[in-house]
């Protein structure tokens, strides 16, 4: 039966556009097997078809969630805001006219159980600092929630409700990478915390990058109006089933222009499962590369701009001992097309560990299959945090030796090699030298840095100076400095 009411749907779809154009809706297409007949509702029954079928299917599974989480503030004099007051007196008694205080925040957001024990899918930025959660359901039953886990990265989370005692409405998940440009979906939420809402759009298109300040991108984009209380909440196919959890919009007004972003089901499924094990650990590939333009397309005789041309592979990696090399073009994952280094990082993360992947590569104009293990990114050289104190530029400051794990626990490029700021303390001669989290140490006196214990050496053969020189990598450009202590 709902077979039959899909195909009702569509067809339904189908004439609207046709009287748009003009055309004949009686017409049929004479030039081939596969012609359609295009007709107008016939009945009552066929006019009044709708979505509300699919709506009582998969509403009941999707919850409002409440935070609170308390922040402290100082409160601040009128005084501080006149002119006259900072010319003489500036910041000098920013803390002293101002005792913390705590300020109640409370926020809300939308959420999809996804087990019927109460396991609950939301957005990272949801729940993020929370010290309360409250999820209340689609007949309005309230439930105190714990956090189970969390990943910024891929701006997920995952909740489970407590005191659960009877078997709750849950959504199955979906195939997303199954999900084609033009399928119809539903998105459900709470925007602007006015109740539960549903609205229908299709998928705009796919493996959508560059969104937000994730890594792990490959959104699907909807014209569902998204808005703001949606985020978590639940993107859904005519199957009923869960494609994507809703995570972002674009817009400059602030509501929905008619483009949603929503985390794909098989990233979400990868996620939840480590966040409950504990254990949240993905693949890495252990190369890097760039997307192929139309000039590189053109020299490198391929028909099209399309795929990844790598352009560096770190020696004993998956990547190296799959037989990846640099100048390969990376064009499929496990049979899945690849556009871009954001997207090739995205199928290699939604994979399971201790398995292979196959990728299909172009070779000097060639197209060759290799396969390579999927594996954490490795320790190697270890971390050896330390923490700097003395006198001297660091001071203040936590370094570590970057490697791949490191690398891809911060979200950054797990190729990166040398010495890392990872905090900058207050109130510390670093904080005074301008360093910052993120900085690689090049070079202090004279002398290039390649680790933590190398770094140490110089720094304790440089108690005695008051002139320090010193160099750090920050954004790709070295910057330099002379500095007086």
């Amino acid at each position: 039966m709902q077979a039959k009411w899909i195909s009702t749907i569509l067809t339904v779809a189908m004439i609207s556009m046709t009287v748009i154009v003009g055309v004949n809706p009686m017409a049929h297409a004479q030039n081939d097997e596969l012609a359609v007949d295009r007709r107008l509702p016939t009945s009552q029954a066929e006019v009044k078809m709708s979505f509300s079928p699919l709506v009582k299917q998969t509403a009941p599974a999707v919850v409002n969630i409440y935070t609170k989480k308390v922040v402290a503030e100082r409160a601040r004099t009128p005084f501080f805001n006149d002119p006259f007051f900072k010319q003489f007196f500036g910041n000098r008694f920013g803390g002293a006219f101002g005792a913390p205080r705590q300020r109640v925040e409370r926020s809300l957001g939308s959420g999809v159980i996804v087990s019927g024990d109460g396991t609950v899918v939301t957005n990272h930025h949801v729940i993020s600092g929370a010290s309360e959660i409250r999820v209340v359901l689609h007949d309005n039953r309230e439930f105190d929630a714990d956090l189970v886990g969390s990943d910024e990265r891929t701006d997920l989370a995952v909740l489970k409700l407590r005191d659960v005692d009877n078997e709750l409405p849950a959504i199955p998940f979906g195939d997303s990478d199954a999900v084609e440009v033009g399928d119809l979906v539903l998105a459900i939420g709470n925007p602007f915390g006015v109740g539960q809402t549903v609205t229908s759009g299709i998928v705009s298109a796919l493996a959508r990058a560059g969104v937000t300040g994730q890594d792990f991108q490959s959104f699907i984009q909807t014209d569902a109006a998204i808005n703001p209380g949606n985020s978590g909440g639940a993107l859904v196919d005519i199957d009923g089933k869960l494609i994507g959890v809703n995570s972002a919009i674009f817009t400059k007004s602030g509501g929905s222009n008619g483009i949603g972003f929503a985390v794909p089901a098989n990233m979400v499924k990868v996620v939840m499962r480590g966040l409950i094990s504990g254990d949240l650990r993905r693949p890495w590939l252990g190369a890097a590369g760039q997307a192929v333009t139309a000039d590189l397309a053109s020299s490198l005789d391929l028909d099209r701009p399309h795929g990844v041309l790598i352009n560096k592979v770190r020696e004993g990696s998956p990547a190296a001992r799959g037989g990846l090399q640099s100048g390969d073009v990376v064009i499929a994952v496990n049979g899945l097309a690849v556009d871009n280094p954001n997207e090739l990082k995205f199928r290699i993360a939604t994979l399971e560990l201790d398995q292979d992947a196959e990728l299909l590569v172009l070779r000097r104009g060639v197209e060759t299959v290799l396969v390579m293990p999927l594996e954490v990114a490795p320790e190697l050289p270890a971390r050896d945090e330390s923490v700097i104190e003395g006198r001297n530029p660091f001071s203040g400051t936590k370094i570590a030796n970057m490697n791949p794990a490191l690398a891809d626990e911060i979200g950054v490029d797990t190729l990166s090699e040398g010495v890392i700021i990872l905090a900058v303390a207050r109130d510390s001669l670093a904080r005074r030298t301008r360093l910052k989290a993120g900085d690689y140490i090049v070079e202090v006196n004279g002398v290039t840095i390649d680790s933590v214990a190398h770094f140490k050496e110089v720094i304790r053969a440089g108690e005695s100076r008051r002139e320090w020189r010193i160099a750090v990598k920050r954004d790709g450009k070295v910057l330099t400095g002379e500095f007086t202590l």
